[in-house]
């Protein structure tokens, strides 16, 4: 069955503080994928987080990582390691951001998906296109999809 796991982190437990805010913000954790379907030409991978505060975002997602156009033949990307090409994260950047969530607005702790579509085409879209950019385009192009869901909540730093 089409999967995606990482070794750092079990679906529905706690992104390592050391790919987020809190330890290296660009240091994405590794991620492997079982069972790419057949007929696959290409793979895009989102990770968003549905959780931001609407007083900060008002559709209340942030976009974290947007990769798209991995080879099929690609069944892990090592950590701090990327494939494919980048698109635009909520940031204004290229590349992973990771989890940072804002300790004065609740829910403190937020979840982060981690999605993997599995496509029967490549897409005709150049670096740096915004997350909604690549939905269009896999519209009608989707052989499957999964999903793992990471949570984090910002460390509290003490003080002496």
């Amino acid at each position: 069955m089409f999967s995606l796991t990482s070794p750092a982190f079990a679906n529905g437990e706690s992104i390592p503080a050391k790919y987020t805010c809190d330890g290296e913000r660009t240091l994405n954790p590794p991620l492997t994928f079982h069972d790419i379907p057949n007929g696959t030409q290409s793979l895009v991978l989102i990770m968003e987080d549905p959780d931001v505060p609407r007083a900060l975002k008002p559709d209340g997602m942030f976009d974290h990582w947007v990769l798209f156009n991995i080879a099929p033949f690609v069944s892990q990307i090592p950590e701090g390691e990327s494939s494919g090409l980048q698109g635009l994260n909520g940031s204004g950047g290229h590349g992973y951001s990771g989890p940072c969530p804002p300790s004065e607005h609740e829910p403190s702790e937020h979840r982060y998906f981690f999605r993997l579509y599995a496509l029967d085409r490549e897409l005709a879209l150049p670096y740096g296109v915004s997350k909604q950019k690549v939905f269009e385009a896999m519209e009608g192009h989707m052989l499957a999809e999964t999903e793992l869901m990471g949570r984090y909540r910002k460390l509290v730093k003490k003080t002496v």
